[in-house]
């Protein structure tokens, strides 16, 4: 394979409110951490072990704007993009780094007797941004040609 891949896919807990940012050109960032969880039971001691990881998740125009709208702290969403390493200068003069993951499609996992979710799967394209039903349509008998 000669071709590369960067993709990241994640399930987890929006730890804050989904931050906006909008620009002069009319388009927006939107920044959200989301925290993952490993559990599992350590084989020396029999103690349940928990740990959390923490990502910053970036979501750009439309996508940012309909997560601003329908995702709170502490919901469950299904992040599908790319990592993406920033690099700075602190006021030391120290590089820093900040790795994100750049999303580029969405699922939101939360009920919607929990909260008052309306689109469930969303998907961006670079700047374009559609809406997806979610689950498959159901088929009439009629259109049922299988034997079985």
């Amino acid at each position: 394979m000669s071709g590369t891949l960067n993709k990241v896919m994640l399930i987890g807990h929006t730890g804050d409110e989904v931050k906006m940012h909008y620009f002069e050109g009319g388009g927006c960032v939107g920044r959200f951490p989301l925290a993952t969880n490993e559990v599992y039971t350590n084989r020396t001691t029999g103690e349940r072990v928990n740990n959390t990881e923490w990502h910053n998740i970036v979501v750009r125009n439309k996508a940012a704007e309909i997560c601003e709208k329908y995702l709170k702290k502490g919901d469950k969403v299904y992040i599908e993009g790319r990592l993406k390493t920033r690099k700075w200068q602190d006021d030391q003069g120290k590089d820093r780094y900040n790795t994100e993951i750049q999303c580029t499609e969405f699922t939101f996992l939360t009920s919607k007797s929990e909260t008052d979710t309306i689109p469930q799967e969303i998907n961006e394209d670079k700047n374009h941004s559609q809406e997806k039903t979610n689950g498959p349509e159901p088929i009439s008998k009629e259109e049922d040609d299988l034997p079985f």
